[in-house]
């Protein structure tokens, strides 16, 4: 399951994804954690020290091993070259799972351990001085957006991504790859501004779209955010004397988060496993084309000198029992 976490800066978004991220550990399940936001909090929220989460290896700086793997035998792809964030597999493409050993993993995912279990962490990377007035942090996400369209991923299994902050998440079509979205917002006119502009753009794509009150208070918080999103409210999270710890670098064992917060993850799990009787493959596949075909005609054309609406294969669907190519 593809789950995503977005929200405006400061909402806490990271923070959330990484207590999900722990929770889905505790109970067992196989993570593949993404950071897709070039300020990379991630990995200290998973109790990475500042040294260890810069040393991690960016998928963004490592794009040509995951365009070159990723491409496979497809016929339609000429080469690693002509290949941009949106190309979709096809007949001979490699495809990635969440369980599996690859290049891509060997690459780009660092093993993290919490509290006994291990997930798997993979970071865009930080914008550098080399990037600054040449560069934009979409060509650093764009390796994930690459990496979700060739993910094939089964229920009990899960890939949580951090993405940008704000509405900065619709720069590309990647806001169309989950299964589900957690957006986090604070009980203020500020914090429910991201979930207006989201929900608009996200209602012609079938976006499955839930809140997640952060930093609430009491039923006055709650009440607003209510009156604000209305049924999109899935849950709300409290202040939390385990999350000041971990933000000092001092977490305690995992179970003794406060009983309130663990029903809020508990309640986050089964809203995500619950979108799994929702999947179509065929819608998916669908979106991932229509993207493709407009980032062609915009740029990807010029930029790489082919047709890329070529690599489109017309009769490929995406799908859990789609064959590993020989």
């Amino acid at each position: 399951m593809k789950i995503a976490f977005v929200g405006k800066g400061g909402s806490g978004k990271t923070t959330l994804s990484s207590l999900f991220i722990r929770h889905l550990a505790a109970v067992g399940a196989p993570v593949v954690a993404i950071d897709a936001d070039i300020n990379q909090h991630l990995g200290p929220a998973l109790g990475l020290e500042d040294t260890e989460a810069e040393a991690l290896p960016a998928m963004g700086e490592r794009l040509s091993l995951i365009k070159d793997y990723l491409r496979g035998h497809n016929p339609r792809i000429a080469s690693a070259a002509t290949m941009i964030k949106t190309t979709p597999p096809g007949e001979g493409s490699r495809l990635v799972r969440v369980r599996e050993p690859n290049p891509v993993y060997d690459a780009c995912a660092r093993p993290v351990e919490l509290d006994g279990g291990a997930v798997r962490l993979m970071v865009t990377g930080p914008f550098t001085d080399a990037d600054l007035g040449v560069s934009c942090y979409h060509s650093k996400t764009g390796a994930v957006e690459l990496f979700l369209n060739h993910l094939v991923d089964g229920p009990d299994e899960y890939v949580v991504v951090d993405m940008t902050a704000g509405s900065d998440s619709f720069a590309s079509g990647m806001f169309t790859r989950f299964d589900i979205t957690f957006l986090v917002a604070e009980p203020t006119r500020k914090g429910v501004s991201v979930y207006r502009q989201y929900k608009e753009y996200a209602r012609d794509f079938g976006v499955a779209l839930k809140v997640v009150g952060n930093k609430v208070q009491g039923q006055e918080d709650i009440d607003f955010l209510r009156s604000e999103v209305g049924d999109d409210l899935l849950v709300t999270v409290g202040h939390s004397d385990w999350v000041r710890a971990m933000e000092k670098g001092r977490p305690p064992r995992f179970d003794l988060l406060e009983d309130p917060n663990s029903r809020a993850l508990r309640a986050l799990q089964v809203a995500t496993d619950a979108t799994y009787q929702l999947r179509d493959w065929e819608r998916y596949t669908r979106q991932m084309v229509h993207f493709h075909l407009k980032n062609a005609l915009t740029w990807g054309n010029e930029r790489t000198g082919v047709d890329l609406a070529a690599q489109v294969d017309p009769g490929f669907v995406l799908g859990e029992g789609v064959a590993a190519p020989a």
